[in-house]
């Protein structure tokens, strides 16, 4: 992840929105976490289930409309 600018990561204001964000996977590669966010280090999945994140790992992310 060196050599690279950071995205800016989620702030307070998107808490309670839906949010799609790519995360560097520590294995390479990269993984995907749909949902509403509940705090600066969690997503609320469709399934209920919480997501826990280290936002240092984010890739990228946008707030996605809900369907």
């Amino acid at each position: 992840m060196s050599g690279r600018i950071p995205p800016d990561l989620p702030s307070d204001g998107e808490i309670g929105q839906r949010l799609s964000i790519r995360l560097f996977d520590e294995g390479g590669g990269f993984r995907d976490l749909l949902g509403t966010l509940e705090g600066p280090t969690s997503v609320r999945k469709k399934d209920g289930t919480l997501a826990k994140f280290d936002p240092q790992r984010i890739f990228v992310w946008k707030v996605v409309p809900t369907p």
